[in-house]
């Protein structure tokens, strides 16, 4: 169970508001990288979200807006570059001769 915070476009890290559950550190690989990927939908999502209320002129604040965009933008360059990193990765790997 998670507490909402605030405002529902600022990660809660950022609001003072701390999750209840904390179980992330007994996952493994495969969960954490699922768990990142998840954070990283839920931030595109927000972000949508927040541009349709803009759209409709439901928005309070622009700044706030624009910040969920933002965050979803850097969210995202740094999912490619960890998986262009990873590529690499098992590009040389494969290139090893044994």
């Amino acid at each position: 169970m998670k507490i909402q915070g605030n405002n529902p476009f600022i990660p809660l890290q950022w609001q003072k508001v701390q999750p209840v559950e904390q179980s992330r550190q007994t996952e493994g690989f495969a969960a954490a990288l699922k768990s990142a990927l998840e954070d990283v939908n839920k931030l595109q999502l927000q972000a949508d979200d927040a541009a349709k209320q803009l759209a409709m002129g439901q928005a309070e604040d622009i700044h706030q807006v624009m910040i969920a965009v933002e965050q979803a933008k850097l969210a995202m360059q740094l999912t490619v570059q960890i998986r262009n990193k990873v590529v690499e990765a098992y590009q040389e790997v494969s290139r090893m001769q044994i």
